[in-house]
């Protein structure tokens, strides 16, 4: 008895999806996260503050970990020493504020006495100036009034006299003890609470940072545990080291504040050495805005205006040595901020957490950056706010092509060129951009003219850099990286695909450096003979004779007219190819038998099947496989100079009937 036919399994066919879901979706996430942050900022703010003076502590943790103090007593004494920093400054700068607060009806005539100077001056006749520009104005364009008979003298009737108001005096009875200490608790209950929290959630980061950091791999690496690991390992301690430092050059230009004021004899010192200290935080503005209440101290202390003078000279020489000198020389030129999301995040941070959101506003934007760096999903945090280019060198190079712009393409490639050679630059840069392109012409989305447009602009390049040597630049110095891009970090463009060094340069033979020794052959691709003209003028800088052709040139019904003499090598170039094509193994056949010289195939693309399979390359029957200009330069020098031998290439016919027996049961 047959089996029952089993049924089919049902195709499930999803649902589909509906246009602009996914965006408003984000759109949703995006405002509940804001109103979260908005709302709970008495939450989120004592955390955050927490996770900043963390990556400042961890690295003392550490230290004192080396020490074998043990987990427990390091981090209670990190935190115990940075509370008691916090609580002596406070108390510092409560002396001193009310010390100034005492002093000041001292200096109000002082004040009064400059202020009567400055309206007896020409600052003074400033207003009456204007007042009396304002009142000719208006005569000069308002219309003359109707003419009216005066009024009488003897007619006007006098207003009657209003009634004085009675004085009414409030006494209030003397406080008593606990309303004074009400009083006086009340305002400092706040900022102690949230002091509290912020040293006991330090506390806990602090003892379980691993944990932490393991449960962010996996939340958001779990898949590549080497990579994600190294990643946050070298993220903490990149944003460690940067905020210490940050810490230290502020608390250093305070101090210099503070000594530079106390020498001056501006009235507390030690408040506006830190106020200029903590205002450092604050992006391009924070030290000028720091300087402004010292000065007005100063002009209202002493009757003349040396001392105000002092004091702006003190910060306007200060604060340029400790940005332009003292900073880059500590830690480089770059945070990995844009100076647009600086200024954003200033304004953004500062209306959701106020004050204290602006002065942290740099180091929290720069933790989401490093954020964005690292976790695929929060990449467009690195678009918005990072400062690197939103498009790799080769997709600028493809958008200067479609906008038909040789000249920004040939200055972006000017300024790449100065710390990299010729070759690399077209291997890296210009072949990746031909590639992007190449892809597109395939998928049919460039028009004919775009198409022309990406020709004409890389012809243009070409030949522009034909003056430009072949050598690699002398290497420079360079300070550190930026804080938000690790070593670890994803590349943003692919290392070259060939590292192999240029031979030294040596002798080659006449019938080498004819012109057209090697001929330079364009694949069936729109844009295969732009590669060609690259490496025939690559080779050109190394001295071998070349000559370009297109491919109709070697077409079937072409090549019969094609002119091989003195060809002593055949290179052919190709930006997009498949599999096994039939047609460049004709091709190839037609070369051989063409001219008895050897033939070198250049696939662009790196990760074509045919540069990794053997027995493709032995059906193809080229002497020579490709992945870059470099490796193609290379292998002409060594074949000109006799340094290496020539290869027998696979037959072909014979490598097409073993594939056929193979396939095909042979009679016994």
């Amino acid at each position: 008895m047959r089996p029952a036919p089993v049924p089919p399994p049902e195709t499930e066919i999803e649902p589909p999806g509906v246009p602009g879901l996914s965006g408003l979706l984000t759109l949703t996430v995006a405002v509940v996260v804001l109103a979260a942050l908005y709302v709970g900022r008495d939450v989120f703010l004592p955390v955050v503050m927490a996770i900043l003076l963390a990556f400042v502590l961890a690295p003392f943790v550490d230290l004192m970990r080396k020490w074998h103090l043990g987990r427990v007593p390091s981090v209670i004494v990190a935190v115990v020493v940075a509370l008691g920093i916090i609580l002596s400054l406070g108390g510092v700068i409560g002396f001193q504020v009310a010390g100034l607060a005492t002093d000041l009806p001292r200096y109000q005539s002082t004040i009064q006495d400059k202020v009567g100077s400055l309206r007896e001056g020409s600052l003074g006749k400033l207003p009456g100036i204007l007042k009396d520009f304002g009142r000719r104005f208006d005569q000069a364009v308002a219309e003359p009034p109707p003419e009216q008979a005066p009024a009488s003298p003897s007619t006007a009737v006098p207003p009657p006299e209003e009634p004085r108001p009675m004085a009414v005096e409030v006494h209030e009875p003397d406080p008593t003890p606990a309303q004074m200490a009400r009083n006086l608790l009340l305002p400092l209950l706040e900022p102690l609470a949230t002091t509290g929290i912020v040293f006991v959630v330090l506390v806990f980061i602090l003892m379980q940072r691993e944990d932490l950091r393991d449960r962010m791999i996996r939340l958001f690496g779990a898949s590549d545990l080497h990579r994600t690991t190294a990643a946050m390992d070298d993220a903490a301690r990149r944003l460690s080291r940067y905020f210490l430092i940050q810490l230290g050059l502020n608390a250093s230009f305070g101090v210099v504040a503070t000594i530079g004021l106390w020498l001056i004899g501006v009235p507390s010192p030690i408040l506006w050495g830190v106020f200029a200290a903590l205002m450092r935080f604050v992006p391009y503005i924070g030290s000028f805005l720091a300087a402004v209440p010292p000065i007005l101290l100063a002009a209202a202390v002493d009757p003349g205006w040396s001392m105000a003078l002092m004091t702006i000279a003190l910060f306007g020489i200060g604060e340029p040595l400790m940005g332009h000198v003292v900073e880059p020389v500590v830690y480089g030129q770059s945070t990995g901020l844009s100076p647009f999301a600086v200024v954003i995040s200033a304004i953004f941070w500062t209306w959701m957490w106020g004050p204290v959101g602006l002065l942290i506003a740099t180091p929290l934007t720069l933790c989401l950056v490093v954020l964005g760096r690292h976790v695929e999903r929060l990449e467009f945090l690195d678009v918005l706010l990072g400062d690197r280019p939103a498009l790799t060198p080769a997709e600028n190079l493809y958008q200067r092509m479609l906008a038909g712009d040789p000249d920004e393409a040939l200055e972006s490639a000017e300024i790449l060129l100065k710390e990299r050679s010729l070759t690399s630059y077209y291997d890296e840069v210009a072949l990746r951009g031909l590639q992007l392109a190449a892809n597109d012409a395939t998928r049919g989305v460039l028009t004919q003219r775009q198409l022309e447009q990406v020709k004409d602009v890389i012809r243009a390049l070409v030949l522009d850099l034909s003056g430009h040597e072949d050598v690699e630049p002398k290497p420079q110095d360079t300070k550190d990286e930026p804080v938000a891009a690790p070593a670890s970090e994803k590349p943003a463009n692919k290392g070259p695909a060939v590292t192999e060094p240029m031979p030294p340069a040596s002798p080659l033979p006449e019938a080498w450096r004819a012109a057209g020794a090697i001929l330079c052959v364009a694949g069936r691709g729109p844009l295969d003979e732009a590669a060609s003209e690259m490496l025939s003028q690559l080779l050109n800088k190394h001295g071998l004779g070349t000559r370009v052709i297109p491919h109709e040139a070697v077409s079937r019904r072409e090549i019969f007219n094609l002119d091989m003499t003195g060809v002593q090598m055949v290179c052919i170039s190709y930006l997009e190819i498949s599999g096994t094509p039939a047609h460049l193994r004709y091709l190839l056949r037609r070369l051989k038998k063409k001219a008895k010289a050897p033939t070198l195939v250049g696939l662009w693309p790196a990760e074509d099947a045919v540069l990794k399979s053997e027995s493709m390359r032995a059906t193809l029957g080229a002497n020579y496989y490709v992945s870059s200009l470099r490796d193609a330069v290379v292998q002409c020098l060594k074949v000109a100079s006799g340094e290496e031998k020539l290869p027998e290439p696979a037959n072909s016919t014979a490598s097409e009937g073993a594939t056929a027996a193979r396939r095909l049961p042979l009679p016994a």
